[in-house]
């Protein structure tokens, strides 16, 4: 395995995958990434993110066809992951309601995205590779998972080992476009 020097290593490394090999990911090494994003911070400690892996291959099946039909498709490539771990949110009354009315933030999103990028993180660690995939129908994984109403699907990251040696990185913007220091340039 792949020893990373450093945290920045370990996130210069990282790229989304789209292709994997037809390699089930032990379920030591899921727990491992999900113990991760169980660490990370929420608004007001409210700890809203759950998380249901799917590597059962009818359910993906189903999952995809619920959830990447119509104007959503070009995701359904999705169910060829070896595993799918849906990030819910489990709505916290003051966190979610009473913050968003005052500041106009979901809270609930920035928690589940802080919780998915340790996952992910924690992932490329593993050499596990993953995509976060954001482009779905809600109401059609509430169907596909039979969901209680008290659960929002926000994201869902798939899960495998890449298919292919080829890295293709997108091109980042400098830290001169996005950082300044006490004032907009």
């Amino acid at each position: 395995m792949q020893q990373h020097k450093n945290f920045l290593q370990l996130v210069k490394t990282r790229h989304s995958v789209r292709k994997f090999l037809d390699q089930p990911i032990d379920k030591a090494a899921l727990y491992k990434c999900v113990e991760a994003a169980r660490l990370a911070p929420s608004a007001n400690n409210a700890q809203p993110c759950r998380f249901m892996v799917v590597d059962e291959p009818e359910l993906k099946e189903k999952l995809a066809k619920h959830a990447f039909n119509g104007i959503y498709t070009s995701s359904r490539w999705v169910s060829q992951s070896p595993a799918l771990i849906v990030i819910l949110t489990h709505l916290d009354w003051i966190s979610d309601r009473i913050g968003k009315q005052i500041t106009g933030i979901h809270y609930y999103f920035v928690d589940a995205g802080i919780a998915g990028e340790h996952f992910i993180l924690q992932a490329q660690e593993l050499e596990i590779e993953t995509c976060w995939i954001g482009w779905f129908s809600s109401k059609g994984v509430k169907k596909a998972l039979n969901l209680p109403h008290k659960y929002q699907p926000v994201a869902i990251i798939a899960a495998g080992y890449s298919d292919t040696k080829k890295t293709v990185r997108r091109k980042r913007r400098s830290l001169s476009e996005i950082c300044w220091f006490n004032e907009i340039k």
